[in-house]
């Protein structure tokens, strides 16, 4: 009888450990998979960051047992502020990928930071080179548009078909008009097509007349806007507005609503290459990204009330390579360690025939964008809307 007291705490505590144990061993298989997300919902890309944050909750919210936490910042379309997020995401949240920014000045500012702490940055921007040309540190970015070259090849192939000998060229002073004109202006000499007058501009510009004249003065037979979103629009309208009579060319980074919307009736009979989401109506059934893209648009409209840009459709490819990624990652590693980020890279970057709303990724150590030519279509404006260009 006098022992019994003295076993009943060490059973206790042996019962107590018991419960721990037990319940620690389902909170490990079900580790939380967490995915930092900038946008610029805010400031002058705000056109490119809106539908991108409107997309975050059309991710996916599990996968492989896994349940999926996105935490989402805004830059203001700032890369000074896109480097202080993806900081407190890689320092504060220890989040295990980052989807984002969504401006190319922006990407290309935290490539140092996600590269140096081994987390993968899914970056929805127009320009090649957060992935081109690939060294130690892109090797953790895998880009979610179609590259540049990929683009430029459509618009100097329709050039040269339809007898242009020259051309303009109107570009950001950013990474983005910096890369294009870089891939623009080979191809175009390429093609036996002169770039007779290259100017610039800032996103924030008022006025872009003293371009617009410069251009003009040049006797271009068709020009080349290069320019992201909203910015997209004025030199094109400047250009109408001065008398030019020639024909424009856009980038994909022209390819939303809000440019019609801008432009008005000076962007009708725009020429430009993007994804075939623009023109869904348009592509044919057996086209496999139709599928995919039409489940986007409607899930968009739906949650969001209107149309998604392709700037949305690029955050939602993220999530889909995401999705395809984590059950390989799984097997090396568990959520939250350096060597699951590591799996997820190597995951994302063995991407084969995976199809998404702008394309079919088949990503290679070389490759980290991954499109072909099925990732694009030729577009122009008719009639206020965009059509695909037959």
């Amino acid at each position: 009888m006098s022992s019994a007291p003295s076993r009943r705490p060490a059973l206790r505590a042996a019962t107590v450990a018991a419960v721990l144990v037990a319940a620690l061993v389902p909170l490990a298989s079900r580790a939380q998979v967490k995915i930092g997300v900038i946008t610029s919902s805010t400031g002058p890309i705000a056109l490119v960051g809106i539908p991108q944050r409107n997309s975050i909750p059309l991710l996916p919210t599990e996968v492989a047992g896994q349940h999926i936490e996105y935490i989402a910042l805004d830059d203001a379309s700032d890369p000074t502020a896109s480097v202080t997020a993806a900081r407190k995401l890689i320092d504060e949240d220890k989040v295990d990928a980052i989807i984002g920014p969504g401006g190319s000045a922006n990407a290309l500012a935290v490539i140092p930071f996600v590269a140096e702490a081994g987390v993968p940055l899914f970056a929805p921007v127009g320009t090649a080179a957060v992935v081109l040309p690939m060294n130690e540190q892109k090797r953790w970015v895998f880009k979610t548009t179609q590259n540049d070259d990929l683009i430029a090849r459509a618009l100097v192939d329709h050039m040269r078909a339809s007898g242009v000998k020259s051309a303009g060229f109107i570009g950001t002073a950013d990474p983005y008009g910096e890369n294009w004109l870089k891939v623009f202006g080979p191809l175009a000499d390429k093609a036996g097509i002169r770039v007779v007058s290259t100017e610039r501009f800032e996103r924030r510009d008022p006025s872009m007349t003293a371009q617009g004249l410069k251009t003009i003065a040049a006797h271009p037979d068709a020009v080349l806007v290069a320019a992201p979103g909203s910015s997209a629009a004025m030199p094109e309208t400047t250009l109408v507005d001065l008398g030019y009579k020639g024909r424009i060319y856009q980038t994909h980074g022209a390819a939303l609503d809000d440019f019609l919307r801008l432009g008005g009736r000076k962007v009708e009979g725009t020429i430009l290459a993007a994804s075939g989401m623009l023109v869904l109506d348009e592509i044919p059934d057996d086209n496999p990204i139709k599928a995919v893209a039409a489940r986007y648009v409607a899930a968009y409209e739906k949650l969001n009330g209107s149309r998604p840009a392709t700037f949305g459709a690029n955050v939602y490819d993220a999530g889909l390579l995401l999705q395809a990624a984590i059950p390989a990652a799984l097997k090396r590693g568990r959520p939250g360690t350096p060597e699951f980020r590591s799996a997820l890279r190597d995951a994302v970057e063995a991407t084969r025939e995976l199809v998404g709303t702008q394309g079919i990724y088949n990503l290679s150590p070389q490759d980290h964008s991954g499109f072909d030519e099925r990732g694009r279509v030729m577009l122009t404006v008719k009639d206020g809307h965009w059509a695909l260009l037959k």
